[in-house]
């Protein structure tokens, strides 16, 4: 169990990550996000506020970063309890078959692959989503919404990179753990993945540094601009205040007509300024006819004395204006004052057409960049493969074009290269060594049954020499004996001639054990191409199996339905090995019981010679199955090396381009199918 302890470990890290990043950011946020779209002041957080908006800024706040914080740690959650459950229920379920283990370790790689993408689009779409909708709920500007939703969505997308970058760290982790605890699953499951390549190293780098690159490129121009908005504000102030301190005092007259005419004399700064009059009771005049927000009017009423006449409108709204409170003696206290609007229209386009070409050169630099360095490792993965692959020399070595860990990487690969044409060339020694050991170990037990294959004609030719010697001594005396006959004569001679059929056919018959055996006798790397018939790919192998056959009481079934004109081409005596080694396994499937029954069948379909050696033995396990071509297994123990069926399979894809397949089911038997293309 230490291991899911490990696996516990590593996603509670993750849940905490993904739970402290936030709350970092969100700390950082609360106090910095006034500052930076230069809010009002004294305008959040208390009763004025409420009556706008009808929550505060810490409601609205928290209010935002609970709802998307909520929904991507719901999901996380849900994604790491599965992982947990999977991983504890192999721990717990060791007598799972193989193909249940394998299928819970695709599913884990699964998630812990698809994880951070997921959350790491979720953290950046829900922001996009959700929060112009929370927004609207509130009846914000859409100037406000426009620059809370970037400032909110920059904070987020930052988390959601670090969250990222740490979290594919701890899911490796688990992985790797996966791999330790069940390594021939693992292995299994590897070999037959199919990579994703929208998620390649050039992409992640690219997921990884420009969103970065994005937040401080636009986070600094959002600083710089709301600064110099701020700056244009505070001339336009300063210039007002000036203008209605010098015009308005307590002591002069301030009826209605008089507070008209004196606005008159004031000097605009801009075309688009423009003086209002609010009353006490909120009703107000303005000179272009326009309309005031509701929050520039509480606010000037409210606030502006307090700020020095300085008085603003919405939040993040590039709009402010300076008020003077006045007494009228019949409408009583008014507050006259100007609006002005500080958006630097041109330094804005300036901002926005700067960031675009820097974000431009940045991106398109970040993408060469990432896809050299993914095409330098991109050169050593595809040579790699074709080492595996065995397609590749392995003498041919990658230049070393770099002095960095890209170049470390490039003088590993070739030192792995040379240390592999080393281990192939002492592993192709070996292998011959090994293949011609088990050739001449088959060969000797070839001889074997082929010496009492032998024994039987010799004495057959033995007794047949005794039976022409005494019909020689007959004859002979038969020359002086008047009574022999013409037709005796004849009747002699008729037996000589049957006892020297029998000589020749026996001696034929050897003749073909000796051609037989001495084709054996050649090694399988020998490419000796000939054309064949399957009646002498019949022939040949129950010459030889015939004496191995006879001995275990097994009878062998043949099967021919090919036409009597097919030619084959190839080497028959490779063939006719592969056919006895599989006849000899059939053989050894009935571990010694007798009267057994082996089909040998051979027929022609889809311009394929196809032979098949049926047995109805012991079968085999799935193990066996897994490995029987893949590696040098063999079921023997001592008494095997394995060789056989990979020099089979190696023989029949090597000389006849060809293949060899199986059906076993364990307790019922096996049926191995030798398919040769035929052209």
């Amino acid at each position: 169990m230490k291991n899911f302890h490990i696996t516990i470990k590593s996603t509670t890290k993750i849940f905490l990550f993904y739970l402290l990043i936030p709350c970092v950011i969100v700390l950082i946020l609360y106090p910095l996000l006034p500052i930076i779209l230069n809010y009002p002041p004294d305008s959040i957080n208390n009763a004025f506020q409420v009556a706008i908006d009808g929550l505060t800024y810490t409601q609205q706040y928290l209010m935002i970063v609970i709802l998307f914080g909520f929904f991507s740690l719901v999901f996380l959650l849900i994604r790491l309890s599965k992982i947990n459950n999977i991983i504890h229920d192999l721990h717990t379920n060791r007598k799972k078959k193989r193909t249940e283990i394998e299928k819970s370790i695709r599913k884990v790689r699964s998630f812990c692959f698809q994880t951070p993408y997921l959350l790491y689009y979720l953290e950046i779409l829900l922001p996009l989503i959700l929060m112009p909708i929370t927004f609207l709920f509130i009846q914000a500007y859409t100037l406000t919404i426009v620059k809370i939703c970037l400032t909110y969505i920059l904070f987020f997308t930052l988390g959601a990179v670090l969250c990222f970058v740490f979290s594919q760290t701890q899911f490796r982790n688990i992985l790797i753990m996966l791999h330790s605890e069940f390594p021939e699953e693992s292995e299994k499951v590897e070999k037959e993945a199919k990579l994703n390549h929208h998620k390649s190293l050039a992409i992640n780098l690219i997921m990884q540094l420009l969103p970065l690159i994005i937040i401080s490129l636009f986070f600094t121009s959002l600083v710089c601009y709301t600064q110099a908005t701020k700056k244009t504000g505070d001339i336009y102030y300063q210039s007002y205040k000036s203008s209605f301190d010098r015009y308005f005092s307590n002591a002069e007259d301030n009826s209605n007509t008089n507070i008209i005419e004196k606005i008159k004399q004031i000097d605009k700064m801009a075309a688009n300024h423009a003086f209002f009059i609010i009353k006490e009771n909120g009703s107000y005049i303005t000179e272009d006819g326009s309309q005031l927000s509701p929050f520039f009017v509480n606010y000037t009423i409210q606030k502006s004395q307090e700020e020095n006449g300085r008085t603003f409108d919405y939040y993040c709204l590039d709009r402010e204006g300076y008020a003077k409170e006045i007494k009228d003696p019949i409408l009583g206290n008014l507050f006259v004052g100007v609006t002005y609007t500080t958006t630097q229209l041109a330094l804005l386009k300036l901002v926005i057409f700067s960031d675009f070409i820097l974000l431009c050169i940045i991106s398109l630099t970040l993408i060469y960049i990432a896809s050299s360095i993914a095409k330098d490792i991109k050169t050593v993965t595809k040579n790699l493969e074709k080492i595996g692959d065995k397609n590749l020399s392995l003498t041919k070595k990658l230049p070393l074009t770099s002095e960095n860990e890209m170049g470390k990487l490039i003088q590993a690969f070739n030192k792995t290269q040379e240390t592999t044409k080393e281990n192939v060339d002492e592993l192709k020694q070996s292998q011959e060594r090994l293949m011609e050991r088990e050739r001449l170990a088959s060969l000797g037990q070839l001889i074997g049954g082929i010496a009492h294959n032998l024994k039987t004609p010799i004495m057959s030719i033995s007794g047949a020499s005794e039976g022409i010697s005494s019909l020689i001594e007959e004859y002979k005396s038969s020359i002086t004996d008047p009574t022999v006959t013409v037709e005796d004569h004849y009747d002699i001679a008729k037996d000589m001639q049957e006892w020297v059929d029998k000589i020749r056919n026996y001696t034929a018959y050897m003749s073909d054990i000796i051609t037989v055996v001495k084709g054996q006798a050649v090694a399988f790397s020998e490419d000796d191409q000939s054309d064949f018939s399957p009646d002498e790919l019949i022939k040949q192998s129950s010459l030889l199996m015939k004496h191995e056959l006879k001995n275990a009481l097994i009878q062998l079934n043949v099967v021919n339905t090919t036409s009597p004109e097919l030619r084959v081409k190839g080497n028959i005596n490779g063939l006719i090995q592969v056919l006895n080694n599989m006849i000899s396994n059939s053989i050894q499937a009935y571990n010694g019981k007798p009267d057994g029954q082996i089909d040998l069948i051979l027929q022609t379909k889809n311009n394929h010679l196809i032979i098949s050696v049926k047995d109805y033995g012991c079968g085999m396990t799935e193990e066996t199955k897994s490995k029987l071509f893949n590696e040098m297994y063999t079921t023997k123990g001592k008494n095997g090396t394995g060789l056989g069926l990979f020099m089979s399979y190696s023989n029949i894809k090597a000389h006849f381009n060809g293949d060899i397949t199986f059906e076993s089911e364990l307790g019922k038997g096996t049926q191995f199918n030798i398919i040769i293309p035929l052209n």
